[in-house]
């Protein structure tokens, strides 16, 4: 069983910046992809950043983000998400996520993680 808890959610100004973290405890050997998504209110889920762990130099992400935000592993059982140059449309609730295995073209879909943190929320004021 993989557990997940979020931190690091703030309120901060457009273009101010945050760092996520997200805690993984459980057993995450093997291709194990890592994903934050976040959710807006009456907006569906959107995958912001993948990647899988132990090669952070393969990222995947969502071109509103790109340039701007970069997710990576901090330790063994830590992934966070660099946010840089916030804006109000920045502003949702984010989720860590994870999946023994995504193929490419499916690690920003919700539909292929099984396991999610309670999230953690992030708002960004004009």
């Amino acid at each position: 069983q993989v557990h997940l808890v979020e931190s690091g959610g703030d309120s901060v100004q457009a273009g101010g910046s945050l760092r996520l973290v997200c805690t993984v405890s459980g057993d995450t050997d093997g291709n194990y992809c890592l994903a934050w998504f976040r959710q807006a209110p009456g907006k569906e889920r959107e995958g912001v950043a993948a990647f899988y762990m132990g090669s952070d130099d393969l990222a995947f992400y969502t071109n509103s983000v790109k340039g701007r935000f970069t997710i990576g592993q901090g330790g063994k059982n830590e992934v966070y998400l660099e946010m840089n140059n916030l804006q109000p449309e920045d502003t949702a609730i984010y989720y860590c996520a994870a999946a023994p295995y995504v193929d490419g073209p499916a690690v920003l879909m919700a539909s292929a993680y099984g396991h999610w943190g309670q999230g953690t929320q992030v708002s960004v004021s004009s």
